[in-house]
C-alpha cells in the first residue's frame, strides 16, 4: 500500500514544470535576484558569482557567469579591470538609473551589451556564454557576451571530400560558419536570420540567403516553417530538415544536407536559402531537385568536359546501384532468352550446385554487404577500412568455395555497392540502396515487368514530390531547356551566365559573359 501511494501516477495538473518554481520578475534588491538565479539553476558548482562594490559610492554589484562558457580574459580585462579601476578617478552619480548608463556607455569595454528585464533573459545568457551584471537598487541588468567556450578548429569535411577544392568545412560553433559563409558572399544583400529552437534547449538557428535573388514566397515559406518547430531539443539539423520537409513519406531527401562552406554559398547565388544549426557542422540546403542531388562542387572546379564526364559516370552509377541486381534476378529467373547464349552458359556454369534461386542468393550478398557497410562506418577508420575490405573478399570468397552463391552474385554486388559509393550525396545512396531491395521483390515477382511498374510507380512519386514549392524533377518535367546546360552535362562556365530558370529567381543573371 505504501509502495502504490509513493509510486501513484500525479495527475498533469498536480506535476509543475521547474520553471513554475520561481519567480521571472528581477528585483531591485540585489540579494533577492542572486537568490533567485541559485534557485532556478540549483545552484551548480560552475555558477560564478562575484560581488563587489563600486569605487566611493560603495554601490554593490555583481557578475555572474558559468565557468567554462566565458573567455576569462575578456571577463577579467574588459569588466572587473574596468569595473574596479576606472572608477576610483571617477565621479559617479547617485541614482541608479544613471549609474547603470554610464557603466554601460564609459565603463564596461565589451563590444556586446544588452539590457535585461526578466529572469528568463538572465537564465538564457548565462547558459549561451554571456555575462551578467546585476545593480543594487534597480531592476535592470546588463548582459554582456563573453563567449569563449572550446571550439573545434576549422578542417577538411569529411564526409565529402575533393581532389580539388576548398578544404574548409563547418564547425559545431553556429558564429564560425555564419562567418565562413560571409567569406564567400560579401554582398551587403545576404540575410542571416536568426531563431530560437527548442522549449529546453534553446538553440540558434540561421537562415541563410541573398535579398534580390532568392523568390520571396520562398523564403515566405521557410520562415512559416519554421515557426511551427515545437521540440524540447533540436541535437542535429535532421530533426529540423525531417519537420519542415514536404514529404516525410518519401524514400528521397527534399533538402541537400553538406558540411561544405563553398557548396552551401554556390546554392545561395542560385536562389537557395541554407539552414545552420548550432552544435552541428552539416547545413541544410533547399530547395533541392533529384538533379542537385547527383551534383558535386567538383563539377565546376574542373574544366567542363571533365565535369560532363565524372556527371555521366555518376549517373551510370546511379543505374547501376538500383537496377543490377534487379536485372539479375529477372534475366536468369524469368527471360533467360535475352541473355547472350556465351554468357547464358557461363551463368549456369557458375550456378550449377547452388541451392537457392537467384532471388535468395542476391538478397543474401545485398543484405552482407549493408551489414560489413554499416560495421565499416561504425568502427574506428583503420578498423572499418580492415573490415569492409577483409570482410567482403572473405565472406565473398568463402560464400562461392562452399557453393552458397554464384560468382557472378559477388560480381554483381560488388559492383553495386562500388557504384552506390560514388554517389555524392549520403541521404541519395541511402535512398537508392532502399529502392534497390524493392526492385529485387519486383524482379523476383514478375521480372522485367515487375522492375518496369516500380520504377513507373517511383516515377509517378517524383514528378508528384515537391521541395518547398519547387518541383523534385524539375528541370526535367517540368521542363526548362534552359536549365539543362547544368543538368547531366555541364557546359562550359561562360554559358553559364543564368540563375536557375525553375526556381524563378527574382535576379535572373549570375554573369554578363556569353550572351
Amino acid at each position: 500500500m505504501v509502495l502504490n501511494r509513493m509510486f501513484r501516477k500525479k495527475k498533469r495538473s498536480e506535476v509543475k514544470a521547474p520553471e513554475e518554481n520561481f519567480s521571472l520578475v528581477i528585483y531591485k534588491k540585489l540579494d533577492d535576484n542572486l537568490d533567485n538565479l541559485r534557485k532556478m539553476l540549483d545552484n551548480p558548482n560552475d555558477l560564478i558569482i562575484r560581488e563587489f562594490t563600486l569605487g566611493s559610492t560603495n554601490h554593490r554589484c555583481a557578475i555572474a557567469y558559468i565557468a567554462g562558457l566565458i573567455d576569462k580574459e575578456l571577463v577579467h580585462n574588459n569588466i572587473m579591470k574596468n569595473m574596479q579601476l576606472k572608477v576610483q578617478d571617477k565621479e559617479l552619480p547617485t541614482d541608479t538609473t544613471k549609474l547603470l548608463d554610464d557603466i554601460y556607455n564609459e565603463i564596461i569595454s565589451v563590444t556586446n551589451i544588452n539590457k535585461g528585464t526578466t529572469l528568463d533573459d538572465i537564465s538564457h545568457a548565462i547558459l549561451s556564454g554571456s555575462t551578467v551584471l546585476f545593480l543594487d537598487g534597480i531592476d535592470t541588468v546588463l548582459v554582456m557576451a563573453t563567449i569563449g567556450w572550446e571550439s573545434r578548429s576549422i578542417e577538411e569535411p569529411v564526409s565529402e571530400s575533393l581532389i580539388r577544392g576548398s578544404r574548409e568545412g563547418f564547425v559545431e560553433n553556429i558564429q564560425t560558419n555564419t562567418v565562413l559563409i560571409r567569406r564567400y558572399i560579401r554582398d551587403p544583400n545576404l540575410r542571416l536570420k536568426e531563431y530560437q529552437i527548442g522549449r529546453r534547449s534553446k538553440k540558434k538557428l540561421v537562415v541563410a540567403y541573398v535579398d534580390g535573388v532568392i523568390n520571396p514566397a520562398i523564403v515566405k515559406e521557410v520562415n512559416r516553417r519554421l515557426e511551427t518547430i515545437d521540440i524540447d531539443d533540436a541535437p542535429e539539423s535532421g530533426f529540423i530538415e525531417q519537420w519542415i520537409e514536404d514529404s516525410f513519406l518519401s524514400p528521397f531527401p527534399q533538402m541537400i544536407n553538406t558540411e561544405r562552406p563553398d557548396k552551401s554559398a554556390t546554392a545561395l547565388l542560385k536562389g537557395k536559402f541554407v539552414i545552420l544549426l548550432d552544435g552541428t557542422p552539416f547545413s541544410l540546403i533547399a530547395p533541392s531537385t533529384l538533379g542537385n542531388m547527383l551534383h558535386s562542387p567538383e563539377d565546376y572546379y574542373e574544366r567542363w568536359s571533365i565535369g560532363t564526364l565524372l556527371r555521366l559516370l555518376r549517373y551510370l552509377a546511379s543505374f547501376i546501384a538500383m537496377f543490377l541486381p534487379s536485372l539479375y534476378i529477372a534475366l536468369t529467373s524469368y527471360h533467360q532468352g535475352m541473355i547472350p547464349s556465351d554468357l547464358a552458359f557461363s551463368i549456369a556454369a557458375t550456378r550449377e550446385g547452388v541451392p537457392f534461386p537467384a532471388f535468395i542468393e542476391a538478397l543474401a550478398m545485398g543484405i552482407t554487404m549493408e551489414l560489413l557497410r554499416e560495421a565499416g562506418a561504425r568502427l574506428p577508420t583503420t578498423i572499418g577500412q580492415t573490415i569492409g575490405i577483409v570482410g567482403g573478399l572473405v565472406i565473398g570468397e568463402a560464400a562461392v568455395q562452399a557453393g552458397v552463391v554464384s560468382p557472378i552474385m559477388v560480381i554483381a554486388v560488388a559492383l553495386t555497392a562500388i557504384a552506390s559509393f560514388t554517389l555524392p550525396s549520403y541521404s541519395v545512396a541511402i535512398s537508392f540502396r532502399m529502392l534497390r531491395f524493392a526492385f529485387m521483390i519486383a524482379a523476383a515477382i514478375l521480372g522485367l515487368y515487375g522492375i518496369i511498374l516500380v520504377y513507373i510507380m517511383i516515377n509517378i512519386h517524383i514528378v508528384n514530390l515537391k521541395s518547398f514549392g519547387v518541383p523534385y524533377s524539375t528541370p526535367f518535367a517540368p521542363s526548362f531547356i534552359n536549365d539543362w546546360k547544368d543538368l547531366v552535362l555541364r557546359a562550359p562556365i561562360p554559358m553559364l551566365t543564368k540563375r536557375p530558370e525553375y526556381m524563378q529567381t527574382s535576379d535572373e543573371k549570375s554573369a554578363d559573359k556569353g550572351e
